[in-house]
């Protein structure tokens, strides 16, 4: 099972943005992080979200913690996952 940890490949469940891609950017506590989509490829901000409106994938980013939407945009290139962030899920 995947971990809770900075830089890992998460879709959302819940909200506005269910069903896109984010990556986990810092963690606050048992029950929240910080993600970011990162706004420029799927309009997710940087913000707090609760763990239980995130399904982890099996994808893990290296990215440093906290780390900014320039930093993570070169890591999802890196990891040739930015068109995959475009699009999101069909849900």
């Amino acid at each position: 099972m995947a971990a809770i940890e900075t830089g890992r490949v998460c879709v959302k469940t819940r909200g506005r943005n269910a069903g896109k891609y984010c990556i986990i950017t810092g963690l606050i506590d048992d029950n929240y992080v910080t993600i970011t989509g990162p706004k420029a490829l799927n309009n997710i901000k940087t913000k707090k979200c609760n763990i239980d409106h995130l399904a982890l994938t099996d994808k893990k980013l290296k990215i440093k913690d906290k780390a900014d939407e320039k930093d993570i945009e070169e890591a999802l290139e890196s990891a040739d996952l930015t068109e995959t962030f475009k699009q999101g899920l069909k849900l």
